[in-house]
C-alpha cells in the first residue's frame, strides 16, 4: 500500500521572520509591508485566534487587534528556507512534489525499508526540519494525496496525523463537505440544498443525482472522493502553470495612464521571469480590484505563445480598454497580470509574429543580462521613471498554513 506524506509549514513567512526575532514569538503578528494599502501575507497563530488571516486588509487586521506586530517581508530569506526544507524531504524519498514555497506531497512508499514506516518517516522529517532550520511543519499521513491533505490540515500546528488505509472512509464520512476537493462556496449551497452536509452524505448519495446536480465531471470527482478514491501520483517535476505579478497601489487609481504604466511594470516582470524560466505564454490574463474590493478578469489566448513583455503588455492593455471603465467613480485599488498554459517554446517552428516580437526579445534579453548582473531597476522604460515603488507588490504565494 502506498505511503504518502503532504507537509505544510507551519505559518511559513510569519515564523521564519519570527527567527530573527525569537523575542516576538507567543505574540500576534503578521507578515506585510506596514502602509494603509497593505494586506496580510501570514499571520502567526496567536494572531489567527483573534480573527486575522492571510489577504485581510492590514487596516482591518490592526483595527480587530490593537497593538498587532506588524514585520515587513523578506522574500529572499522565505526562498532560503524553503529550499532548504525541500532538500531535507529529497533525503528521504526522491518523489517529491512542491505544492508553493512552503509544502509538499512525498511518496515514502518506497523507504520503508530504510526508514520505516510511513508515520515513522513523517516524524523523522519533522525532528529534522525543526532541527535544521528552527521552524515547525505538520504532516498527513495516508494512502491517498487527497487524504494526506486534510490529515495534515488537521494536525495544524506542529502535529502528526497519520490515517491508515483501512480507517480512510471512517476517517472521512464524518467530515463536512467543504473537506472535499473542489467544493467552495456554491457547490456546498446546492450539496447542502439537497440534505447532504458530509462527505458520508455525498458517499450515499448515487452518482447520478450527483451529476445531475454539478454536472458529469464534478458529480464524480466528488463521488470518488468521498470514498476515499483519488489515483493522483505523487509527480517530481511541477512545472509552473502560470506565471503573474499583483499590484496594490498606495492610492486609488482614476487615471488610464497610471493603470497602464503599472500594467507595463508588470508584464516586463513576467516576461523576465518566463524568458529566465525557458517558457512562453499561450494566454494573457488581466485582473482588476476596485475600491469596493470587488474584482475582475479577462484573458486572451494568442495566435503564438509568447516571452515578450511588451506583447504581453499590448495583450492586457488591449483587455484594460475594452472594459470601457470610468476610472473617476470606479477608481483601481489593484491591477495584476498573467501569464498561462505555459509551454517550452519549439525552436524548430517559426511563429506567425515572430519577426515582430524578435527585436524587443532581443532588446529584453539584453535588459535580462544587465539585471542579472547589477540588479533590476538599473534600466527602466521611460514611462515608469520614477513611479516604481510607489505601489504594493505582491505575488501568490499559497502559503495558508
Amino acid at each position: 500500500m502506498k505511503g504518502i506524506l503532504h507537509v505544510d509549514m507551519d505559518a511559513f513567512f510569519a515564523s521564519v521572520e519570527l527567527l530573527e526575532r525569537p523575542e516576538l514569538r507567543g505574540k500576534p503578528a503578521v507578515v506585510a509591508h506596514d502602509s494603509a494599502r497593505s494586506v496580510v501575507t501570514s499571520a502567526t497563530y496567536e494572531a489567527r485566534a483573534l480573527g486575522v488571516h492571510s489577504a485581510m486588509p492590514l487596516a482591518f487586521a490592526k483595527r480587530a487587534v490593537p497593538g498587532l506586530i506588524v514585520l515587513e517581508p523578506h522574500r529572499a530569506l522565505y526562498t532560503r528556507y524553503s529550499r532548504e526544507v525541500m532538500q531535507i524531504f529529497s533525503e528521504y524519498s526522491p518523489l517529491v512534489e512542491p505544492l508553493s514555497i512552503d509544502e509538499a506531497f512525498i511518496d515514502v512508499t518506497g523507504a520503508r525499508r530504510l526508514y520505516g514506516e510511513p508515520a515513522q518517516i513523517g516524524a523523522l522529517i519533522r525532528a529534522e526540519v525543526q532541527r535544521r532550520t528552527g521552524l515547525t511543519c505538520s504532516v498527513g499521513v495516508a494512502s491517498t494525496k487527497f487524504v494526506a491533505k486534510i490529515a495534515s490540515d488537521m494536525s495544524k500546528p506542529d502535529g502528526l496525523l497519520v490515517v491508515p488505509h483501512e480507517d480512510t472512509l471512517d476517517f472521512l464520512h464524518p467530515l463536512p463537505i467543504r473537506r472535499l476537493w473542489g467544493v467552495g462556496a456554491q457547490t456546498a449551497k446546492v450539496l447542502e440544498r439537497r440534505g447532504l452536509h458530509t462527505v458520508g452524505d455525498v458517499a450515499d448519495t448515487p452518482v447520478t443525482s450527483l451529476v445531475a446536480a454539478l454536472g458529469d465531471a464534478a458529480g464524480h470527482h466528488l463521488h470518488d472522493l468521498a470514498w476515499g478514491r483519488d489515483p493522483r501520483i505523487v509527480v517530481p517535476e511541477r512545472r509552473e502553470k502560470s506565471v503573474g505579478r499583483e499590484q496594490t497601489f498606495a492610492s486609488d487609481l482614476t487615471r488610464r495612464d497610471t493603470v497602464v504604466a503599472a500594467l507595463l511594470d508588470q508584464s516586463e516582470r513576467v516576461g523576465r521571469t518566463l524568458r529566465v524560466a525557458g517558457l512562453r505564454a499561450k494566454t494573457v490574463a488581466l485582473k482588476i480590484t476596485f475600491a469596493d474590493f470587488q474584482s475582475l478578469t479577462r484573458s486572451r489566448t494568442l495566435p503564438d505563445p509568447t516571452d515578450v513583455g511588451r506583447e504581453i503588455y499590448a495583450t492586457v492593455c488591449a483587455l484594460f480598454d475594452e472594459l470601457e471603465l470610468d476610472l473617476v467613480s470606479r477608481p483601481v485599488r489593484l491591477a495584476g497580470v498573467r501569464a498561462q498554459s505555459l509551454v517550452q517554446p519549439d525552436l524548430d517552428i517559426v511563429g506567425l509574429w515572430e519577426d515582430d516580437n524578435e527585436t524587443w526579445r532581443k532588446a529584453e534579453e539584453a535588459v535580462d543580462r544587465v539585471t542579472s548582473r547589477f540588479g533590476p531597476g538599473l534600466v527602466t522604460p521611460a514611462t515608469l521613471l520614477g513611479k516604481r515603488g510607489s505601489v504594493e507588490e505582491t505575488r501568490e504565494s499559497g502559503e495558508p498554513g
